[in-house]
């Protein structure tokens, strides 16, 4: 048996965004295929927060990633998830 089918967690799992939303002022919820909620504030991504919110409203997957139909640049999961390495969508 593998090491890690004895801890409890996320072990093995590939990290995919379902959603985005924009519920918390001032935060970016991201919705995981897994079933984890990730919120970061806005602050951190600049153009995103440019955007008025109804053009928030219109986002969309793009790869493991998402962007916006008034903006014309892809976040990645990585940039999400602030771990580069682990999580880089290329090699």
């Amino acid at each position: 048996m593998k090491a890690n089918s004895f801890i409890e967690g996320f072990w093995d799992v590939t990290p995919k965004i379902q959603k985005i939303s924009f519920q918390i002022r001032g935060k970016i919820n991201v919705q995981l295929e897994d079933g984890r909620n990730i919120v970061v504030p806005i602050s951190k991504f600049p153009s995103i927060k440019k955007l008025t919110p109804s053009q928030r409203l219109k986002w969309y997957l793009f790869g493991n990633g998402f962007s916006f139909d008034d903006c014309n640049e892809v976040y990645h999961i990585e940039q999400i998830l602030g771990n580069f390495k682990t999580y880089q969508h290329e090699v």
